[in-house]
């Protein structure tokens, strides 16, 4: 099992925070995390492009809108999860993007 590509998908703090938001509220469009991470567009798709080459997470057309959700075909991602979820605890930011994504209004 290669673990590298997994690594690198978690080793930025806001796609960290997509992770987070997606462990708590799933499946979420671009525009639901756009507005939970007060971040442009352009930089919540590069995120998530780079989660799902990752495989953490997968995409599903809707209409119009893109919806990503977690990936659970990865032998460590349960782990993973609930290191992100004790994290999130202890972590304001991370509260903060939650009650953020409990605001923002559907697409």
């Amino acid at each position: 099992m290669d673990l590298l590509p997994l690594f690198k998908g978690l080793a930025d703090p806001v796609r960290l925070r997509i992770i987070h938001l997606l462990t708590q509220k799933e499946p979420l469009c671009v525009c639901h995390l756009t507005d939970a991470l007060a971040l442009p567009q352009s930089t919540v798709s590069r995120h998530l492009n780079t989660l799902k080459h990752a495989g953490l997470v997968q995409s599903e057309r809707k209409g119009q809108w893109i919806y990503y959700h977690l990936c659970n075909n990865h032998p460590a991602i349960d782990t993973l999860l609930s290191l992100i979820r004790q994290q999130a605890d202890s972590d304001s930011l991370l509260q903060q993007d939650l009650q953020q994504l409990e605001k923002s209004a559907d697409c």
